[in-house]
């Protein structure tokens, strides 16, 4: 917590309340200069895209195929920060360029990264520039197939090398050892819209970049990067254009969602993101890819249709094989009690184990390892809690595994079957040996203590300033004590409550709503004096503009 002279003295120059002073200084804003720039984001303070190790070459690489008409593959994973990086790119470079491509990976067939097949349709369809996207990094010897075919790679990728780096004609990654791109954290659609910065800025008009943002906005948002430095500059603007002037195929997806409200960063994640992510799932990903590339409303309106339905069946995909997954999980003792969970069955699809992972620790709070059987090898995702690094982990089993890619909270792998059994022992291991007890307890973090008379109209205005919200810029969390029910305490759904809540010592009364939380409703209704953690939110209901506590939990004095 920062000091009590510290919170009087920003507070002061800024003219907020101790509140949200001391929260600014928990996530680093010390300053006048640093607030007006958290406040205020401008597209002027994104960072010269030719910081960039190997900009240069890339832009050059590129403005060389684009005077002598080669042919352009636009290569990219078929995610979210994929097919969106695919699409900027594409969008761009065919504004003004007739010969580009757009390729994507066959989940099943292909997996995850630069394939052989994708090197092999280059060479037989005359292509000799590849741009990867979101994906390369780990391709070195993809890039020397390219090459011996007289095909030159840029590969734009944030995940992490290996010592080797390709021997690409550009390897555009902040994560290089040798770049001193001053912000690591980029999306991959990030890098692909960086790139094409780079372009514009030396032979075209940089504006005409900016258009594209709502895809790096969705990219950012959908792919959980930090939403601090130059990716809260991307998303603040990019969710501005989502919500006042869409691309086509973004506009129809949001009418197909039949959105209420304006899009913020957990709008994307819960309505958008998934969507476009379930073409790749549990059918072919270019669907998604010509979606974002829609030139009219009428051709996005249609395939924003296929898409969702693919979105529908996911979810019926999702739904079953979770609950098989916590069903192997309740029924085995020494799963029940393990420190990860590792669980195989060849029949799941590919597509949704990475939600089955991120469910299943929903349910059991610990590092998650979900797979399945594909071109007779066993593959899967993995997923992990708060704190722990997966990566690692992961990392020290590299020797049972053919191949895994990722970061700290999430990551893919495939194996030869033989291997399942000791990789279960081994990764079972290493996570016991290195997780915490901590680790193993979810926990709600607070930010302040607050009072509820401080919680006015214009301390939600402030709030609402500090989006967007997400990872390493979380929407802040309160914790209010000696609090009780006021009045109109009611449940809903047989799962949901909603009340007044008054807090001892002020005049305040605020509306809350707790969403799971009806376990707690005749300790409520009893009139007992609790503690609430909860985050605080606008509320328009038939037109009016209220203030809302949105209730994570309560404790009981």
């Amino acid at each position: 917590m920062p000091s009590a002279a510290q919170i009087k003295m920003l507070g002061k120059e800024l003219n907020i309340n101790p509140y949200l002073t001391a929260i600014l200084l928990q996530r680093g804003i010390d300053s006048v200069e640093s607030a007006r720039k958290f406040f205020r984001p401008s597209l002027n303070e994104l960072h010269d895209p030719f910081l960039m190790r190997d900009m240069d070459q890339a832009v050059d690489r590129l403005k060389k195929a684009i005077d002598t008409h080669e042919k352009i593959l636009i290569y990219g994973d078929y995610d979210v920060d994929g097919t969106t990086a695919v699409a900027l790119v594409y969008n761009y470079l065919s504004s003004f360029y007739n010969n580009c491509q757009v390729y994507i990976p066959d989940r099943n067939k292909e997996g995850y990264g630069v394939s052989k097949a994708g090197v092999e349709y280059a060479g037989a369809n005359n292509i000799t520039l590849i741009i990867a996207l979101d994906c390369g990094i780990k391709a070195s010897d993809m890039v020397v197939l390219a090459n011996s075919k007289g095909i030159d790679f840029i590969i734009c990728d944030h995940h992490l090398p290996d010592d080797e780096i390709p021997h690409a004609a550009a390897v555009l990654d902040p994560k290089r050892s040798d770049c001193t791109y001053p912000f690591k954290e980029l999306s991959g659609c990030g890098l692909g819209f960086k790139l094409m910065q780079a372009f514009a800025k030396r032979y075209k008009t940089e504006h005409d970049v900016y258009q594209y943002l709502d895809l790096v906005a969705v990219s950012i948002a959908s792919d959980i990067v930090p939403i601090t430095g130059e990716n809260r500059i991307l998303s603040y603007f990019g969710i501005k254009k989502l919500n006042e002037n869409p691309l086509p195929g973004l506009k129809a997806l949001k009418e197909i969602s039949v959105l209420k409200h304006d899009l913020d960063v957990s709008g994307i994640v819960f309505t958008l993101g998934p969507r476009i992510n379930a073409a790749g799932r549990v059918a072919h990903a270019s669907a998604a890819v010509e979606l974002l590339i829609s030139k009219t409303e009428a051709q996005a309106a249609e395939l924003a249709q296929q898409v969702n339905s693919k979105n529908d069946l996911r979810k019926e995909f999702d739904l079953s094989i979770t609950e098989e997954a916590l069903a192997m999980i309740e029924d085995d003792d020494f799963l029940r009690h393990a420190r990860s969970t590792v669980l195989f069955k060849n029949t799941w699809h590919k597509g949704v184990i990475g939600i089955v992972a991120s469910r299943c620790i929903e349910k059991f709070y610990r590092p998650t390892v979900i797979l399945t059987e594909s071109n007779g090898k066993i593959t899967g995702s993995a997923r992990s809690v708060n704190g722990f690094d997966l990566y690692q982990a992961i990392e020290r089993c590299s020797d049972l595994l053919e191949k895994f890619g990722g970061h700290k909270y999430a990551a893919g792998l495939t194996m030869e079957k033989e291997n399942l059994e000791a990789f279960r022992q081994r990764f079972e291991e290493v996570v016991s040996n290195s997780i915490t007890d901590e680790q193993l307890t979810p926990v709600i973090e607070v930010d302040v203590p607050v009072k509820f008379d401080a919680i006015t109209p214009r301390f939600v205005n402030i709030l609402k300033q500090m989006a967007p919200f997400g990872p390493e810029n979380h929407k802040p969390v309160f914790e209010a004590r000696n609090v009780s029910v006021f009045n109109a305490l009611s449940s809903f759904k047989d799962k949901h409550l909603r009340f007044l809540a008054k807090q001892e010592g002020n005049n305040n009364v605020l509306q809350a709503v707790a969403f799971d939380l009806a376990e707690y409703y005749d300790r409520l209704a009893a009139g007992r004096s609790f503690s609430m953690v909860f985050t605080v939110e606008e509320n328009v209901y038939n037109g009016n503009t209220g203030i809302q506590l949105r209730v994570k939990d309560i404790k009981f004095d």
